[in-house]
C-alpha cells in the first residue's frame, strides 16, 4: 500500500491560499453544525516521526471554534494507565455529543512503536488489533464520527526532517533515539504499519493516506478529508432523524417472546441453608475472601463483579456480606443509576469503562452494563438496532478485561415472583426498609414476563468463558449470599493456581 503512494504531490503557494480561504470557513461552519446535531467525532493523527502531525494538527484547529475541541498527545503510558485496560485511557478521552477530540498519536502506539520496539509480543497482536476494531466499531455505530489520518513521508524525508530538528536546540529535544532507529529501520517499521492499515482499514473507521512530503498538499487533503467526513455524516444523521418514526412500544413487538432458551427456569429455587449453617460458612468464606483480597493486590490482579437481579433480589445483601472483611482501600462498590446528562451525551459503556479498577483492586457494579439490554431495550430506551448491537460490544469489553488480566464474574440474582412480592410488601410493612421500594418496582412486576425473556437472551449471548454469568438461587438469602462469596473465592483462588 504506501510503496504505492505517489509522494511527489506539491500545491503552489498562490492555489493553497486560494482553497485554504474556502476550507477554513467550511470547516468552521461545519463544526457548528455537528454540534448542533450533536455528533461526535474523533479525528487521529499517526504516521511516521517528522511527518508533521503537530503542524497539521495546529492548522487544522485554526479554523475551529476552541471550545469545541480536545487535543490529546498519547505517549508512553503512565503508571496509572499501565495499570489499567490496554483501551481504558482512550475510552477515558471519547467525545461527548457534539464535540470533537483529536488524537496525536492513539491506540494504534501499541501495534507500531510498542510492536517495533518488542514491548508488544507477536502472540498478543491477534487481540490487540481485535480490540482496537471493536472499540472503533462500538463508537461508530454509536453515531461517532471517526477519522483516521496516516502522514506519510519516505526515508530520506524523515532523516532530513530529523537533522534539521537537531540542529535547532529548542527542537532538538524532539528527536529521540527511538525516531532514529525506527529511521535506519524504516523499511521494517512500514511493514508494520502496513500491516496496521490492513487490518484497521475498515468500512466504519477508513484510513485516508497523507502525502505528507509537501506540507501545504498536507494540509490541503486533510482539510477535504476532514470537510467531507462530516458532510457526509451530517446528511447520515439527517435522514436518520427525519425516517426514525418507529414508536417505543414497537421495539418490543415481535421480539421478546422469540426466545427459545429458558436458562432461569433451571434454577432450583428451594435450595437454602439453615441460620447455623449459613454462620458456619459466611465466617469460613470471609476469612478467605480477606486473605485473598490481599494476595490480589499483592499480584496485581483486578476483579471486575457485576450484580444484576430481580428487584429485592438480594444484590445489596450479598455485596455487603462480600466486601465486610475486605480491605476498603482496595474495592469500590459502584451503584448503577439512571445515566446523568453527562454519561447521556457518551457511548453507554463509557462510564462503566471510567470505573473499571486498577491492577490489585476490585470494582463491583450494583446494576451493570447490561441494563442496554434489560430495562433499555423494554423500556424503549434505546432502538432495536442498539440493543441487539449490545450483546457483541458487551463481550467485547469484557474479553479486554480478561486479557488485562481481570477475573470478571456477573451474578443474576435470581427469585420467583411470589417471592419477591413478600420481600416488597415486607419493605413497606418496615419503616427501616421502606426507602428500598418504589411505585416503579411495582410497575416492572407487569413486565415480568418481558424481562424474563430478555434475561435468558442475555444470559445465553453473554455468558462466555472469560466471563461467565452465575445464576444465583436467591429465595434464600443465606444460601444466596454464601453462593456469591464462594463463587468468588474459588475463582480468585483458581487465578492464583494459574499464575496467569
Amino acid at each position: 500500500m504506501l510503496e504505492n503512494v505517489d509522494l511527489t504531490k506539491k500545491v503552489c503557494k498562490e492555489e493553497y491560499k486560494e482553497k485554504m480561504t474556502q476550507l477554513e470557513a467550511e470547516l468552521g461552519r461545519l463544526q457548528r453544525v455537528c454540534k448542533a446535531l450533536e455528533i461526535p467525532i474523533m479525528i487521529v493523527f499517526e504516521g511516521f516521526g517528522a511527518a508533521g502531525k503537530g503542524l497539521q494538527i495546529g492548522r487544522l484547529i485554526q479554523s475551529m471554534d476552541p471550545r469545541g475541541f480536545e487535543v490529546y498527545p498519547i505517549k508512553n503510558e503512565t503508571e496509572e494507565e499501565q495499570m489499567h485496560p490496554f483501551m481504558w485511557r482512550f475510552w477515558t478521552k471519547t467525545p461527548a455529543k457534539g464535540r470533537i477530540v483529536i488524537f496525536d498519536g492513539s491506540w494504534y502506539r501499541r501495534v507500531l512503536i510498542d510492536r517495533f520496539e518488542k514491548r508488544t509480543k507477536s502472540k498478543d497482536l491477534p487481540d490487540i488489533f481485535h480490540s482496537i476494531n471493536s472499540f472503533e466499531e462500538q463508537l461508530a455505530e454509536d453515531g461517532t464520527l471517526i477519522i483516521k489520518l496516516f502522514l506519510h513521508i519516505d526515508k530520506k524525508e524523515q532523516k532530513k526532517r530529523f537533522e534539521k530538528l537537531e540542529k535547532n536546540k529548542e527542537t532538538a529535544w524532539r528527536v529521540t533515539q527511538g525516531d532514529k532507529e525506527r529511521n535506519a529501520r524504516y523499511d521494517e517499521y512500514a511493514a508494520m504499519m502496513e500491516d496496521m492499515l490492513f487490518k484497521t482499514d475498515t468500512d466504519y473507521a477508513p484510513w485516508t493516506i497523507i502525502e505528507s512530503m509537501d506540507k501545504r498538499f498536507a494540509t490541503l487533503k486533510i482539510y477535504m478529508t476532514v470537510i467531507k467526513a462530516m458532510a457526509d455524516q451530517i446528511e447520515r444523521v439527517k435522514i436518520e432523524k427525519e425516517g426514525n418514526t418507529q414508536a417505543a412500544a414497537s421495539q418490543i413487538d415481535g421480539e421478546m417472546r422469540g426466545v427459545q432458551v429458558s436458562i432461569l427456569s433451571k434454577a432450583d429455587l428451594s435450595l437454602s441453608y439453615t441460620r447455623n449453617e449459613y454462620k458456619e460458612k459466611l465466617d469460613k468464606l470471609q476469612k478467605k475472601t480477606e486473605k485473598l483480597h490481599g494476595e490480589l493486590y499483592r499480584r496485581r490482579i483486578p476483579v471486575v463483579l457485576g450484580f444484576e437481579g430481580w428487584d429485592a433480589g438480594g444484590k445489596g445483601g450479598a455485596i455487603k456480606r462480600l466486601t465486610e472483611r475486605m480491605d476498603p482501600r482496595g474495592y469500590v462498590v459502584n451503584p448503577t443509576a439512571s445515566p446523568n446528562d453527562i454519561e447521556k451525551a457518551h457511548h453507554y459503556l463509557w462510564r462503566f469503562w471510567r470505573a473499571m479498577p486498577k491492577d490489585g483492586h476490585v470494582a463491583i457494579f450494583d446494576r451493570t452494563w447490561y441494563g442496554r439490554v434489560m430495562v433499555e431495550r423494554i423500556e424503549g430506551f434505546c432502538t432495536t438496532e442498539e440493543w441487539k448491537r449490545a450483546y457483541k460490544e458487551i463481550n467485547d469489553m469484557e474479553k479486554d478485561l480478561y486479557d488485562a488480566g481481570a477475573i470478571v464474574i456477573k451474578f443474576w440474582m435470581h427469585i420467583d415472583k411470589d417471592e419477591q412480592e413478600r420481600r416488597f410488601k415486607d419493605r413497606q410493612q418496615n419503616p427501616e426498609k421502606q426507602w428500598k421500594i418504589t411505585d416503579e418496582d411495582w410497575r416492572n412486576r407487569g413486565k415480568w414476563d418481558f424481562y424474563e425473556d430478555a434475561v435468558n437472551e442475555m444470559l445465553m449471548r453473554t455468558s462466555t468463558d472469560y466471563a461467565p454469568w452465575v445464576v444465583v438461587e436467591g429465595n434464600d438469602k443465606y444460601y444466596a449470599r454464601v453462593k456469591v462469596l464462594r463463587t468468588v473465592t474459588d475463582a480468585i483462588e483458581k487465578r492464583l493456581k494459574e499464575g496467569r
